[in-house]
Parts: C-alpha cells; sequence; structure tokens
C-alpha cells in the first residue's frame, strides 16, 4: 500500500437526506475515514471554512439554497480539494455544468457507500498542497495539476526550461510559479524575476538590454549598466517570445547558456550567470530549427525540459475560478463590489472557444465590470459583440448523451485511457462502458 492510501481521510458531506446522510456516515466511519456531516448549505459553509478535508460531497438540492451557488462561490478557497456532487436525475445538467466550473464528479441518487469510498481512494493523493498561485485559480484542470507537479519537481534544481502554448495561455504565469517554489535553501524565490519580451526590445538594443553595458572601461572612468542577467542575481530570468531572437542574439544566449557567463557591452570583467533561465514562445520552435530561422544549438539547451501551457478551451475546469478571481481582482481595483456572473453568462463562457486564452478572459471581465450597468453580469456584457441568434435548445436525450459523453471523456482521462479503472471509478461493468462508449462514438 502507497503512502497516499495511509494518510488520514476525511470527508465533509453536505446533505440534507437524513436516511441516506446517517447511512453514508455510518459506512464511512467503519472504514475509518472521518465525517463531518452538514445538513444546509450555511453548514456546509461554515464546515468547509473551517477545515480541509480528503474530499467534498456536496448535494445540488438543499434546504436553505443551491449547493451549485455554494461551490461555484467556494470553488476558488478550496485549493485542490476533489469534489463530487450529488445529483438527482432532473439534475443531471447542473451537475455538467459545476463540473466544467471545476469539480472532479458527480454520482445520481440512489448510490451505494462504497461507490463514494472507491472514488475517495481513487482522489485521496489530490488535496496535497500545491505551491503557487495565490489563489490556485487556474490550476484545477488535470492538465495544470500536471503542469504544476513537473514545475514543483524543477523547483528542486535549476535546469533550464522551455514553455510552449499559445499566447495568452498563461506562460508568464508558469514561470512565476516555478520561480516562487524555488528552493528555499538556495533562496531562489526570494531573488528577482525578470521578465524580458524579446520581440519588444529593437534588436539593436537587445544585448545591452540583457548584458548591460560599461562606458569608460579603458579609461578608468567607469560607468556601469546593468543588464537583465545580472539583475536577475540568482533568481530567475524569464526570456519571453524567444523565437523572435536574431541570429546575432542567438549566438550570444547560446553562449551565455553554454559557460554561464557574460561580459557587459563595453566592459572587460566576465560575470557568472547565477540566475535560472526560463524560455518561453508561442511559434513551434521545432519547425524554426526545420526552416533554419532557429539554431538548433540554442533550442537544445533552451529546451533541457520542455512543458506546455494548455490553452483556456482545453481546461474548462479552469474557467470558474479564473472568472472569480478576475472578478474579486476588478472589484478590488475599482473599490466595488464584485457583480454575480449569472448562469446565463458562465454558460457563455463555456460555450466560447477562447482564442485569446486567459488574457482574453481577463479582457472581457475588465470590460465588462467597467461598462456593465447592474450587480450581474449577462451574456452580453461579456460578448457584446454576438449578433447571431442562439442555436436551438438541444432534446433531453441529446442533452443526457452530451453530458454523458463529456463525463465518460473526462474519467478516461483521468484514468489514463485505462477502460477497466475508468469502469470502476463510474461504478458500472467493463463490458457496459464499452457499449455507452461504443454508442456515444467515444474512441477507446
Amino acid at each position: 500500500m502507497n503512502q497516499t492510501a495511509n494518510a488520514p481521510r476525511s470527508v465533509v458531506l453536505i446533505e440534507d437526506d437524513a436516511v441516506l446522510g446517517e447511512s453514508l456516515v455510518q459506512r464511512l466511519t467503519l472504514e475509518g475515514i472521518a465525517t463531518a456531516w452538514a445538513r444546509s448549505a450555511r453548514e456546509g459553509e461554515v464546515l468547509l471554512r473551517r477545515q480541509r478535508p480528503t474530499l467534498i460531497v456536496c448535494d445540488i438540492r438543499l434546504p436553505d439554497g443551491s449547493g451549485e451557488a455554494l461551490l461555484t462561490r467556494l470553488m476558488p478557497e478550496l485549493g485542490g480539494t476533489p469534489i463530487i456532487v450529488v445529483t438527482a436525475f432532473g439534475d443531471v445538467a447542473q451537475a455538467v455544468r459545476l463540473l466544467r466550473a471545476g469539480a472532479d464528479d458527480y454520482v445520481e441518487k440512489p448510490f451505494p457507500a462504497q461507490l463514494l469510498i472507491d472514488k475517495l481512494a481513487a482522489y485521496s493523493g489530490w488535496s496535497a498542497p500545491l505551491r503557487p498561485a495565490d489563489d490556485g485559480a487556474g490550476w484545477r484542470s488535470p492538465a495544470m495539476q500536471t503542469l504544476r507537479r513537473h514545475l514543483l519537481k524543477l523547483a528542486r534544481v535549476d535546469t533550464t526550461v522551455l514553455l510552449g502554448g499559445e499566447s495568452g495561455a498563461g506562460k508568464e504565469v508558469a514561470a512565476r510559479a516555478l520561480h516562487e517554489s524555488g528552493r528555499a535553501e538556495a533562496g531562489r524565490a526570494a531573488a528577482p524575476f525578470v521578465a524580458v519580451n524579446c520581440a519588444a526590445i529593437p534588436a539593436e538594443l537587445l544585448e545591452s538590454q540583457i548584458f548591460g553595458h560599461e562606458r569608460g572601461a579603458f579609461t578608468g572612468a567607469t560607468e556601469r549598466q546593468p543588464g537583465f542577467a545580472e539583475r536577475a542575481a540568482g533568481g530567475t530570468l524569464f526570456l519571453d517570445e524567444v523565437a523572435e531572437l536574431g541570429p546575432a542574439p542567438q549566438a550570444k544566449l547560446l553562449r551565455l547558456l553554454q559557460e554561464r557567463r557574460f561580459t557587459r557591452l563595453g566592459g572587460r570583467e566576465e560575470l557568472p550567470l547565477q540566475a535560472r533561465i526560463v524560455a518561453a514562445s508561442n511559434a513551434d520552435l521545432r519547425a524554426r530549427v526545420a526552416e533554419r530561422r532557429f539554431r538548433e544549438d540554442l533550442y537544445y539547451r533552451l529546451a533541457v525540459v520542455e512543458l506546455a501551457v494548455p490553452p483556456l478551451r482545453e481546461r474548462p475546469e479552469d474557467l470558474g475560478a479564473l472568472a472569480a478571481h478576475f472578478l474579486r481582482h476588478f472589484a478590488q481595483a475599482f473599490a466595488r463590489e464584485a457583480p454575480e456572473l449569472t448562469a446565463p453568462a458562465f454558460d457563455a463562457l463555456l460555450a466560447h472557444r477562447w482564442p485569446g486564452n486567459v488574457r482574453e478572459l481577463r479582457n472581457r471581465i475588465e470590460r465588462a465590470m467597467v461598462l456593465a450597468e447592474g450587480p450581474r453580469l449577462e451574456p452580453a456584457d461579456l460578448f457584446p459583440e454576438r449578433q447571431a441568434q442562439e442555436a436551438p435548445p438541444l432534446s433531453l436525450a441529446e442533452a443526457r448523451d452530451a453530458a454523458e459523453r463529456e463525463h465518460i471523456r473526462r474519467v478516461l482521462a483521468r484514468s489514463g485511457s485505462r477502460v477497466g479503472d475508468a469502469a470502476q471509478l463510474l461504478g458500472i461493468s467493463r463490458t457496459t462502458l464499452w457499449e455507452r462508449m461504443k454508442r456515444l462514438g467515444i474512441k477507446g
């Protein structure tokens, strides 16, 4: 049995059904799982603000409000704690909406307690605290959880890292996360994080900006201007849009990476490079190398470890927490109450393809908060450019198939496409899962 399985496990159960609640508490207690039971949304909020369990189980319908509203409001504060939504048949659409907002799974009533215990075992390793991120926003999806685990491992060493991904996806956020998780004994996190946009600096100034420059080095009256490499000291030098470097700067950067030393422009003294270099590009550097537009030796020096930041459209689980984060941020900046994001507005966010990624989300929320007149944000506030009519609604059968298809795909992804493991998590047989995958057009 692994270390995770031996770790203390706890559940916060938010469920108003006395029979189901008592049954689950008894069964979980017999398994040695500490269980706190709340019978209302208010009690649940008190519990979740007081403790951080291994797993949260919450009914959608509660006597004093909506479990959906409770979880959506608290999700930015819950970090990576797994959430299972309990739903009746008619509430599946709400459950799917919560899955998109960041919940991890849902179960339909009635269900056996063993199903919950199995899911707890599957998720019990998820709630360990993972740095960095100020409030966890943007790091909840499986893809970003994987990226964070890689960054935490890299924080222990000084390896050069290359971050790829579309513009606006969050490459600098990932670089800062790596920096802030730096080795405590090396003081990396306390040292400077220096970001350089290589595309924004004129080619003729780039060398002096990165390496610094001196005047009068040969006359004794020296004037020194430190560059980015020197100012980064023992911290992180982040080179964004590195694909835009010309031939001469590429050669200089290669030498810097090879020798870990540099000389200010016009100077004579060699200085050690103490910073870790993290580079980023939204261009395909491999393709640039094939086209002879980027040095192959430099690419391999930069890509000692190469990681990709996924686009926002591939991680809808992060959308709710990111939207809440930006709403709070701009509410504080504008000294006003954060407006409520209505359900139709959130559905519109989920339906959008986000070509501008997280940066586009931030800009849309900022614009909506500046121009919106009421305390609620509607789809028109976020997407004023849309003139087309809404698509006709799906039939009930189509909506249920779409929800089931999406959920099966999520569980398959989480289980590494192992159908047997996915079937166990879903509480059905392997044969039943194969049949549903075939009917729904899901490839194994």
